[in-house]
């Protein structure tokens, strides 16, 4: 079995990896940094020496690159199984207040990458007549929160276009999910290790086992979406 994996080098992406690596997938991922990329790539050929690790440095943000990720994952893997859109960044600020400029970044790069790469690997997909596309998306992309601003815009936008491609998919045998995490550890939160309870936000790896759940189901079911929170509510 094959997957993609965008952004997988920290968080919720290195969590989705490092379990596939353990089932015995062959993995190809991409990040913006390539000393990430090879210590992923060394962390993951550790936990599952048989399997394969293709890595790309790529900014999700530049169509170019994105197309280009999407040749070289077509030419590494014999057939895609999984997708995984998981790169994304979130740039705080109220709509009236944020950065100009922050709504173009977080839809290049929470949307815009997705769907360039989406379209860039679903030919195949169609083709084989099989797949898995999972997008993560969040909370954020059913409700408005203070200082949620354009990252809610893309995010509520990604998880359209999940529901467009779930519609569009079902007749061809591809699978379409979409994850909703609430408040999970990654590097986003670093600097709060010492501020908050580790019971108080979600651990990567809860994310990575629900999607493998996910995968696991019978030929004939699919989650659409999926939401999940930490036991102790929204931060």
């Amino acid at each position: 079995m094959n997957a993609v994996i965008t952004g997988a080098t920290k968080g919720i992406g290195r969590a989705i990896a490092d379990r596939l690596a353990r089932e015995g997938y062959n993995l190809v991922i991409c990040s913006r940094n390539q000393d990430d990329l090879n210590a992923a790539k060394n962390a993951l050929l550790s936990i599952n020496p048989s399997i394969e690790v293709v890595t790309a440095v790529v900014d999700v943000s530049k169509k170019a690159e994105v197309l280009a990720f999407g040749e070289l994952c077509m030419a590494s893997l014999d057939k895609i199984d999984v997708l995984i859109n998981n790169a994304g960044i979130f740039i705080p600020g109220a709509i009236a207040e944020e950065e100009e400029g922050a709504l173009e970044s977080m839809m290049e790069t929470n949307l815009y990458s997705a769907y360039h790469l989406t379209r860039k690997l679903l030919p195949d997909m169609i083709a084989q007549k099989s797949g898995f596309i999972i997008n993560m998306a969040s909370i954020a992309s059913f409700m408005a929160y203070p200082n949620g601003g354009s990252y809610s815009i893309s995010k509520f936008a990604l998880r359209g276009f999940s529901k467009v491609l779930r519609e569009e998919l079902k007749e061809h045998n591809i699978k379409v999910t979409t994850i909703m995490p609430g408040a999970t550890w990654s590097h986003s939160w670093a600097g709060m290790k010492d501020q908050l309870p580790a019971s108080r936000l979600m651990q990567s790896q809860d994310i990575a086992d629900t999607i493998w759940g996910i995968l696991n189901l019978s030929a004939s079911a699919v989650v659409e979406e999926v939401v999940l929170r930490p036991q102790l509510g929204d931060l």
